[in-house]
């Protein structure tokens, strides 16, 4: 590792009270179990089934918390946020994003929302978005080897109406870097380049100890 990067590597380890987490290898069989919840995610806001097939539905989910729920670990040592292979890096909270760029002048994700991110009329709902630029935010943050950072405030325009089932693209940018405060944007665009929503923040590096 050459010294430049090495210093990037222990200024971005100045993160306050932050745990440091790893990346995860859980092995195939956590791709498909994510996989598989998506999917159960998209069938339960929009299924439509006989109300027996719900009691039968509810007892499979009740099985599945009985398999888990003796694994339960603390935050950072399950593998859900820590596979970058994965759509979301495995977690089910986020979006799933894939990264097609990861750089210091900025970062890329390609981004394919399915029903359960309906908000209304097919259309991506507008919480949803927030979430997406929040994270790449973070991910901007660390491209830029600047070390870990909380938002201090997220502003978001909507400019066209987000579709589902589509492949769209987001990018991230550090605009402007002042001391602990980091500038960022953010776009979300369609195949086509139209843009759909645009975001602007600001993230604060945290202090020592700082959760």
């Amino acid at each position: 590792m050459s010294e430049e990067a090495a210093d990037s590597v222990s200024v971005f380890e100045q993160h306050g009270g932050f745990p440091v987490f790893e990346a995860a290898d859980p092995g195939p069989g956590f791709g498909r179990f994510v996989t598989a919840m998506r999917r159960a995610q998209d069938l339960a806001v929009s299924a439509n089934p006989d109300a027996h097939v719900w009691d039968a539905a509810a007892d499979r989910v009740e099985e599945l918390v009985k398999l888990l729920a003796p694994y339960e670990a603390p935050e950072g040592v399950g593998p859900a946020n820590r596979v970058p292979s994965l759509p979301g890096a495995g977690s089910l909270l986020m979006p799933p994003w894939t990264v097609a760029k990861f750089d210091p002048d900025g970062v890329e994700v390609q981004v394919d929302f399915s029903r359960y991110y309906v908000g209304g009329n097919y259309a991506v709902h507008g919480g949803v978005l927030p979430l997406l630029f929040d994270s790449v935010f973070g991910m901007v943050i660390h491209a830029a080897g600047r070390p870990i950072s909380r938002t201090a405030f997220l502003h978001v325009d909507y400019r066209k109406v987000t579709p589902i089932d589509t492949l769209l693209t987001a990018r991230g940018w550090v605009r402007e870097a002042e001391g602990r405060k980091a500038f960022v944007n953010a776009e979300l665009r369609d195949a086509d380049g139209n843009l759909l929503a645009e975001a602007n923040g600001l993230m604060v590096r945290l202090l020592p100890g700082q959760p």
